[in-house]
Parts: structure tokens; sequence; C-alpha cells
């Protein structure tokens, strides 16, 4: 069996996600970079893999996966141990997918699009940018307050999908000093076996 390719961009949030499960799964992929910054997204090529020109996209031995959610469930239910990534239960399973929701929504609209402003210069609002970003924190903070992880007693894809644009909140210029809840939780992922991180830009708040 092949290795899993990977088509990915370093300094994208969603491209680390599909990185960092793959990673926490003990699966070594074969990485495609995929040159962003000079159109490579837009290839006839790249875009018959996905057809919105995004990373990332996986491709285990002709199953093509775009979109780092759908990667990472598709990970989770494929390498994972039963339960222990993505829970087989209703409830379970919900918990985690509200939080998948979050990520494509607050934390997309929050912490990821402050950083693409500074990062990436992006022409939204930083003002309203930077408001949404604090608004998802303060929920997640009181979230986690007694908790571990978010979703579970122990991590699930539901932490992969939020860690990323979390963890790189302060180069979008927000600041995690007020969050002491997200900040433990952030330490825990990054003490799990298999963590890898995301490369730091000097952007925002990062000096």
């Amino acid at each position: 069996m092949n290795a899993i390719k990977l088509y990915h961009f370093p300094t994208s949030g969603h491209s680390h996600r599909a990185q960092l499960m793959l990673s926490l799964l003990g699966l070594e992929p074969e990485i495609h970079l995929v040159d962003l910054a000079n159109g490579a997204q837009k290839s006839a090529e790249f875009l018959a893999l996905n057809a919105f020109g995004q990373v990332p996209v996986i491709d285990d031995n002709g199953t093509i996966v775009a979109d780092s959610t759908a990667i990472l469930v598709y990970l989770a239910k494929t390498y994972g141990a039963s339960g222990k990534w993505l829970p087989a239960d209703a409830d379970g399973a919900a918990q985690v997918q509200r939080w998948l929701s979050v990520a494509s929504g607050q934390i997309n609209n929050g912490p990821a699009r402050a950083r693409l402003i500074t990062v990436f210069g992006a022409g939204f609002d930083p003002r309203d940018t930077i408001d949404r970003a604090h608004a998802v924190l303060q929920v997640m903070d009181t979230h986690l307050t007694g908790r571990q992880f978010l979703a579970a007693d122990h991590a699930t894809i539901a932490d992969v999908a939020a860690y990323s644009y979390i963890a790189h909140a302060p180069e979008g210029n927000v600041s995690l000093e007020g969050y002491p809840n997200v900040r433990a939780w952030l330490a825990r992922i990054e003490g799990l076996e298999g963590f890898v991180p995301m490369p730091a830009t000097k952007a925002g708040l990062v000096v």
C-alpha cells in the first residue's frame, strides 16, 4: 500500500488540520506542496482533485477526499481506533459535530479570518473580525471550565479542527492572554503523542 498523499500548504490552518490528524494517527503522508502564492490551486491538475481550488486534499490510494473537516472524519473512521476520534454513539457524535461546525463557522469567521488579514493581506474589517474572534474564545474558555477537551473526556477530531487557528490567533492580533482554559487546552493538544506544529509567521502580536 502506498502512502497517503497530502496536498498541503504549510501555513494554512485548514491544511494543518489534516497534517496534524495524520500524524496523531501515526501515518506518514507523501507531501505534495501546493504553491498557493503562485496560483497552483487554480491549475487544471489541482482542480481535478478539488474543484473549489482549496487545500487540503488527500489521496488515499485512489480515494480522494477534499475539505479539512471531511478529511478528519475520513481519517478517524478509516484509521482511528473504534470511537476514539469520532464517537459512534449519537450523543458523542453530535457533540463532535457541534464543534466541527464551530470550527467551520465562528472560528473561521473570527481567528482564522483575523490571521488572513495580517498574514495574507485579506480585505476584511479588522475590528469586526477581532471582535468575532474574542466572542468565540469567550465561549470556548467558559466551555472548557472543568473540561480537558471540547467534546469528550479525550481528544477527538473536534479538538483537531479547532486547534490550528486558535493556537495561531495572536498572528491575527487576537490575544489569548485572557483565556486561561483555552491556553491549557492548547497545551494538552500539543502534548499529544504525534503532535506536529504549524509554522508560525511573524505577524500580528507575534514578535
